[in-house]
């Protein structure tokens, strides 16, 4: 085993062929590294630390990257460190992370939620469309349009005034209730996402 742990250096040296079998980095600070290998290939270098999973060596290691203009490296490896954490959680938090993996991965990665959201707004138009819901109400409802519905049941907390002129019935009904539930899940996981890595920067 080879330790480096709490040491400061300015070039770290080595060899993906001579990494030892264990490899303590806890608290190693270091300035950069040679070679330059991306994310991935330097993984294994940090799993190979006897204590198991220690997050310190992931943040120095990406902020390394940073330094050096390797955003996407650096986000690669905070990726890589939030889903080595997963295995040490409990159930419910294991699947907190999972779903912040898939739709912003932890912050990193905020373009998937667009995506999502897209997705579900495009689903949701289409569907209104085919089945459109009823006015409501004593007043005159304004024109429906199946996409403002659909961003209006997808937006916690954002009033377009279609979600409250109509109402679904039958399996639109159940469409509605799901992308309700889909919008506030979005709408946490991007909130969560972002407050970590704002906390970061």
């Amino acid at each position: 085993m080879f330790a480096l742990h709490h040491s400061r250096i300015g070039l770290l040296r080595d060899a993906p062929d001579a990494w030892p079998r264990g490899l303590v980095l806890d608290g190693a600070v270091y300035d950069s590294l040679e070679p330059a290998l991306p994310a991935q290939a330097r993984l294994p270098w940090l799993g190979r630390d006897p204590a198991g999973l220690v997050p310190q060596p992931y943040e120095q290691l990406a902020a390394t990257y940073q330094r050096q203009g390797r955003d996407a490296d650096a986000r690669a490896l905070l990726v890589a460190k939030h889903r080595s954490m997963r295995r040490t959680l409990s159930l419910p938090a294991r699947l907190w992370s999972l779903l912040q993996d898939a739709t912003v991965g932890y912050g990193y990665r905020p373009l998937r939620a667009v995506w999502l959201l897209l997705c579900l707004l495009s689903t949701g138009g289409a569907l209104f469309t085919a089945w459109p819901p009823t006015a409501v109400g004593d007043g005159k409802a304004p024109h429906f349009q199946p996409a403002i519905y659909t961003l209006d049941l997808l937006l916690p907390l954002v009033d377009l005034g279609q979600e409250r002129s109509y109402a679904p019935t039958g399996l639109a009904q159940w469409a509605a209730v799901a992308l309700i539930g889909m919008g506030w899940l979005l709408a946490t996981t991007v909130a969560a996402g972002a407050s970590r890595v704002l906390r970061r920067t």
